[in-house]
């Protein structure tokens, strides 16, 4: 009986504390995320009025924390405790979960390049759909701004959306002081100014197309964005591939985790 003890297989260490540490490490981030759109939710008064979610006009950026810090949040769960505890159930639905996601990452990849003109014109549609609700969520403006800022550009495709909004449209009926302007962060960076002028876009729209270029990035963001991923195409595909690499090695150290775990307990069985 005693050669039997011998031969029994163990559960590997290594790929358990392996795996789990680096899933407390997504956990964390998980918990980070959801504490920031919780924050961020309670600062605007959503948590006690949760019918202001469907209130909101345009994509709330809150969301996106949301649900990835919340697929974050169950990700690391699963793999940390199925790791520590040993659990067939934890580790099959982390490994299923990761493939899921993967698969999921790798059809919108190749839909992504095969509807591309679809995808463009979504693009414009979602940046002009939050262009109308940019008075109304403070993230959502910030947002905007960023974006316009980072890939100098303004408006979808040229400074002219910016009439779908109420407060920048130049209409005879909007008595708003930023009629026929645009936000301050589609102008143009002067080195020599500390302050950002929040007012340097005001009634820029009512001025001739050589002028307005003078003041204010008249390029659309969906071409900006179009020329920045040429650009920096390689970058981006580097940070996929890597991402898709974690996700493949994350599922092989769950399975092979399961297979010592089932060859343990096969072990039991016959000792």
């Amino acid at each position: 009986m005693s050669g039997k003890h011998f031969n029994v297989h163990e559960v590997g260490c290594c790929i358990k504390y392996f795996i789990f540490g680096f899933n407390i490490i997504f956990w964390l981030l998980g918990v980070a995320f959801l504490s920031v759109a919780l924050w961020a939710w309670s600062e605007k008064g959503v948590l006690s009025n949760i019918s202001s979610i469907t209130d909101l006009g345009g994509f709330d950026p809150v969301w996106l924390f949301l649900v990835v810090g919340g697929v974050m949040f169950v990700l690391g769960f699963a793999g940390c405790i199925g790791a520590l505890r040993e659990n067939s159930f934890l580790l099959k639905f982390f490994s299923v979960f990761l493939g899921i996601i993967f698969f999921l990452e790798l059809t919108a990849g190749v839909l992504a390049f095969v509807f591309k003109d679809w995808i463009k014109d979504q693009l414009k549609f979602f940046i002009n759909n939050n262009i109308r609700a940019y008075r109304d969520d403070i993230d959502l403006q910030n947002l905007i701004d960023f974006t316009q800022d980072y890939w100098e550009c303004c408006g979808a495709f040229g400074p002219e959306d910016w009439n779908l909004n109420i407060y920048f449209n130049c209409t005879d009926t909007n008595l708003s002081r930023e009629k026929c302007g645009v936000p301050f962060s589609c102008c143009t960076k002067d080195p020599a100014e500390d302050v950002i002028n929040t007012q340097c876009g005001y009634d820029i729209r009512a001025k001739d197309d050589n002028e307005q270029k003078t003041f204010i990035h008249t390029k659309g963001c969906v071409p900006q964005f179009e020329k920045w991923l040429q650009e920096n195409l390689t970058v981006v595909a580097g940070i996929f591939i890597g991402i898709a690499l974690l996700q493949i090695f994350g599922i092989c150290l769950a399975q092979n985790l399961l297979s010592d775990i089932e060859a343990v307990r096969e072990s039991c069985l016959f000792t």
